[in-house]
């Protein structure tokens, strides 16, 4: 029996470079060289020829903090590490979905893209609160749509390209259970279903992380801004 669907969009977060910075580090004071209340906007990478500016960067990590629960990164200051690591995760995605439009691949319908709008406003706390967020962020909400959907194709993409490799056959579960009695102390059958969702995590975050790695390679991809560079020891 497949593992559900939803498993695979969900580990995607375990592939996802956001995943290593903790919300609550996302707290510190901006980029150096920035003065409080000054707004600023510089190109941060160029993606297959397309200029990533640090407001669209900023943007798309609040909106992906908060789609895994981060709601407080709707407005604290963004620290480099919270940065550089969205960075990762954006030229991901947009790779990918690049790479999909070529191949006119992978639509996100309306609809889909609508039910992910409604989750995304109830978490940042209802229509209201919605409208500050995207009047802060100088985005609109057909900008808000558009990361949506580029998210959603993103996750497809990968999924298309790894979720067969991830199944988990009855005689790995069998030995991993035989392995590990102890910690699975009920009946193999009431146990199989749990194993098996575990072992397919696993192997779907690491065969996502190799396929990223892959999709990367090919990628032209130049980083500009100062924080998008780690610091030497």
């Amino acid at each position: 029996m497949a593992a559900p669907r939803r498993a695979g969009a969900g580990i995607l977060w375990l592939a996802g470079w956001l995943l290593v910075v903790p919300v609550s580090q996302a707290r510190a004071q901006g980029v150096p060289g920035e003065s409080r209340g000054q707004v600023v906007d510089r190109v941060v990478a160029i993606i297959e020829g397309r200029v990533l500016s640090q407001s669209e960067l900023e943007f798309e990590a609040r909106v992906a903090l908060v789609q895994r629960g981060g709601v407080q990164a709707l407005d604290v200051p963004l620290d480099e590490q919270t940065l550089r690591g969205a960075l990762e995760w954006v030229i991901n995605q947009r790779v990918q979905v690049l790479n999909a439009d070529r191949l006119q691949a992978f639509p996100a319908e309306p609809s889909e893209v609508e039910a992910r709008l409604e989750v995304f406003r109830a978490r940042v706390g209802g229509p209201e609160a919605l409208e500050r967020f995207l009047a802060r962020s100088d985005v609109d909400l057909s900008g808000l749509k558009a990361v949506l959907a580029r998210g959603l194709r993103a996750e497809r993409v990968l999924d298309s390209r790894i979720r067969l490799r991830a199944q988990v056959g009855e005689t790995e579960i069998r030995r991993f259970y035989e392995q590990h009695r102890a910690d699975y102390p009920g009946s193999y059958e009431l146990v199989r279903d749990a194993i098996r969702e575990k072992l397919f995590r696993e192997r779907y975050a690491a065969l996502a992380v190799e396929e990223l790695a892959q999709v990367r390679a090919s990628a032209q991809v130049r980083r500009v801004a100062p924080f998008t560079r780690e610091a030497k020891p």
